[in-house]
């Protein structure tokens, strides 16, 4: 069915109202295209035929020739909206189609169109080969998804109140990896009032998710929401892979980059997100060639397409529960959490570490509920005006702090020391002392919380170190930045050695064997970032071991490899 035929379309396509069209849209000179014939072969479609559709895979990148191809916009409650019209000499396709996930928009045929069609592993090739034409195609793409998010086109809407735990927990999910959604109140939006009133939900149900096919989920998990949107490529495990990495974030990213653009075969698994937990930073100012300064979430998913445009897999979200090293058929076997194996013949420890969670009364009740273990946007409009306690002296905490000073009215950071020098960058400390609303409380630690009926936390506890004072104000969100233990309970069957307090160690000598600087006590394992011992626990020096284990990764699949030829 043509896309004039469903819904109501109104007459101003939305890509007229984003900046940087050009550089958004670019449309390709005549040799330009003759440069691209060689990665993909002709297709034609007939006027109204779909080209790609929402929620489904698609078959890549499309290069208009002839005619013209509409992109629209459905959501769940049978509206259409236009976004852009692409013409001769356009290309329509997003980031999405360099890793062949599930369209975000469809594609409908104006008139009869031929059309040169890549598919996502030629894609790839193309933007290596083609360096300069690669350069604006990738930008373009890139460009795209920005404004799918920035318009909120493209995803699925999550009906709920803004404050709820568990409409948070899906908006930062979908926010960190880069998928557009909008959030309708039922309180104030007829068709999300319609909906509710049609599923009754319980108040467990809720929020409830309207996929853009129409399909209802209850307050879903991760996985049932990344399997409805087709975030997860299933092919995937089913490869043998050169490389398995475990987690997402600055290290691990940094490891498929290099791997991946050297020619290894790459898994990178993560539960939650890409990025880690430096995916969640305001603003990182330390790190090299950012003067400026530069959001955690910028860096990283900057990471996490130059990744995928070397042709790494990424699997968000995957959680690996368990690591067989027996290597009976020479690979290692990863156990996944919705029971698939996954194949590799190396493995980088990248996990990272997991939010410590002190000892304080009440902590768990109010996990969601105005207890954070980071400051996203998502977080920082709940505090709006509020006065905000943070606990942390480290850079995480400052950074949070400087944060949330732009939208609370006060944010009392308390500290257990009696200073910041020893756990803090000196440009941070600086920059909190000069901020008016940042109150520092040290020789201080959160002892309980409180709440009202509904199980919002409502009053926070302190006592002081030094006297034993304890004071109780009233406050409705409580940010964590206390460190943070190894993710590494996933390899406790497989006899990789750990330290005291859990990190995995590297470099040590095992039976004698020589073990290089980034490898563990298993061959074939390796450890980067901070879930390693001794590591330095900052983005640089973890993005620095990714790439530094790449050229290990070589030498062992390279010894791997003759021995098996001998």
């Amino acid at each position: 069915m043509s896309s004039k035929a469903q819904g109501s379309v109104p007459s101003k396509p939305l890509s007229t109202r984003l900046p940087r069209h050009d550089q958004t849209f670019p449309t390709l000179t005549g040799p330009e295209i003759e440069r691209m014939r060689r990665f993909g072969e002709i297709r034609r479609y007939a006027d109204g035929d779909l080209l790609f559709e929402t929620g489904k895979p698609g078959l890549g990148m499309f290069v208009v020739l002839s005619g013209h191809v509409a992109i629209t916009k459905r959501d769940g409650f049978g509206n259409v909206t236009p976004v852009t019209d692409q013409g001769i000499g356009q290309f329509v396709a997003e980031i999405g189609q360099l890793s062949g996930r599930a369209a975000l928009i469809d594609g409908h045929a104006e008139g009869d169109v031929e059309t040169i069609v890549i598919p996502p592993e030629r894609l790839r090739a193309l933007l290596i080969a083609e360096a300069d034409l690669g350069e604006r195609i990738m930008r373009a793409l890139i460009l795209r998804r920005v404004n799918l998010i920035q318009g909120a086109v493209g995803g699925p809407a999550l009906i709920g109140p803004a404050n709820s735990r568990d409409v948070i927990r899906l908006q930062g999910f979908l926010t960190r990896n880069g998928h557009p959604h909008h959030l309708l109140d039922p309180t104030l939006d007829k068709d999300a009032s319609d909906l509710v009133a049609r599923y009754t939900p319980s108040p467990n149900d809720l929020p409830l998710v309207v996929v853009p096919d129409g399909s209802v989920l209850r307050n879903p998990s991760l996985s049932e929401i990344a399997h409805a949107l087709g975030m997860i490529v299933r092919y995937a495990k089913e490869k043998l892979y050169d490389v398995a990495i475990v987690g997402g974030g600055p290290a691990g990213l940094a490891t498929a980059v290099y791997a991946a653009s050297e020619g290894l075969t790459v898994a990178v698994c993560d539960s939650r997100a890409f990025g880690g937990q430096a995916g969640a930073s305001a603003r990182i100012e330390n790190y090299l060639g950012f003067p400026t300064g530069i959001s955690g979430m910028a860096l990283t998913a900057r990471a996490f397409n130059q990744a995928q445009k070397f042709g790494a897999d990424i699997l968000i979200p995957v959680t690996v529960k368990s690591l067989d090293c027996s290597r009976t058929d020479g690979t290692f076997k990863l156990g996944l959490d919705d029971g698939e194996v996954l194949r590799a013949k190396s493995v980088v420890v990248a996990s990272g570490a997991r939010y410590r969670h002190p000892e304080i009364e009440r902590l768990s009740d109010y996990e969601g509920r105005g207890v954070w273990y980071w400051a996203s946007p998502i977080e920082a409009r709940l505090c709006s005006e509020q006065e905000v306690v943070l606990v942390g002296g480290g850079n995480s905490a400052g950074q949070a702090a400087v944060f949330l000073s732009g939208f609370a009215r006060k944010v009392l950071m308390v500290i257990r020391s009696g200073g910041l020098a020893a756990s803090m960058s000196r440009y941070l400390i600086e920059r909190i002392e000069a901020t008016p609303n940042i109150e520092l409380v040290f020789n201080t630690e959160v002892v309980s919380l409180g709440g009202d009926t509904d199980a919002a936390l409502a009053k926070v506890t302190t006592r002081s170190r030094l006297s034993g004072e304890e004071t109780t104000s009233e406050i409705r969100n409580l940010f964590l930045f206390v460190g943070a233990d190894p993710a590494t309970n996933w390899l406790q069957d497989c006899g990789v050695t750990l330290d005291r307090a859990g990190f995995v160690t590297t470099g040590l000598p095992v039976h004698g064997r020589t073990v290089q600087t980034l490898e563990t006590s298993v061959a074939g394992i390796f450890a980067v970032g901070d879930v390693r011992s001794g590591s330095v626990k900052r983005v640089g020096g973890a993005i620095g071991e990714g790439a530094q284990v790449v050229a290990a990764l070589h030498g062992f699949l390279g010894e791997e490899a003759a021995g098996a030829i001998v």
